[in-house]
């Protein structure tokens, strides 16, 4: 019972067995799991250890040789031209615009349009690196200031 428990455990949470042969005679004993495929491998048995009859078990952790910069892309509102935002959105007769519309119909319309308008008015930006796990609103003044406290 404890058995089926804990293999429904080790399925449910997505993780791989990376031993496929018995350990010591017919018995499978021991276990090599992972949640990523391609990060255990060259899983080889390597005899017994001393006297015992169970076979050691040798594998290898792979990991990236290099470090994957994360560049996220975010918008640079110390750029932004608001008066054209708000020139844009202004111009737009929204009751016109919204007629006929149930709430969400007019939710995606306005939300398109300040989208389309955001577009052309707030130029992006490339994060990469500590800066790219920061919230896009912490910058380096706020960050100074929580330092200092």
């Amino acid at each position: 019972m404890k058995s089926r428990k804990f293999l429904e455990c080790v399925n449910d949470n997505f993780h791989l067995q990376m031993i496929e042969e018995p350990t010591r005679k017919r018995a499978m004993l021991d276990l090599v799991l992972t949640n990523k495929e391609g990060l255990v491998g060259n899983a080889k048995f390597k005899g017994s250890l001393g006297c015992s009859d169970d076979e050691m078990v040798e594998f290898k952790i792979h990991r990236a040789a290099q470090r994957v910069c994360n560049k996220l892309t975010t918008l640079d509102f110390r750029r932004a031209d608001f008066r054209l935002l708000r020139d844009l959105i202004g111009r737009v007769v929204w009751e016109k615009e919204l007629e006929g519309r149930w709430a969400q119909e007019s939710w995606l319309a306005f939300k398109d349009c300040l989208l389309q308008a955001q577009e052309r008015c707030i130029p992006k930006k490339k994060k990469s690196g500590k800066i790219a796990s920061r919230p896009a609103w912490m910058n380096k003044e706020l960050l100074d200031k929580l330092r200092t406290k």
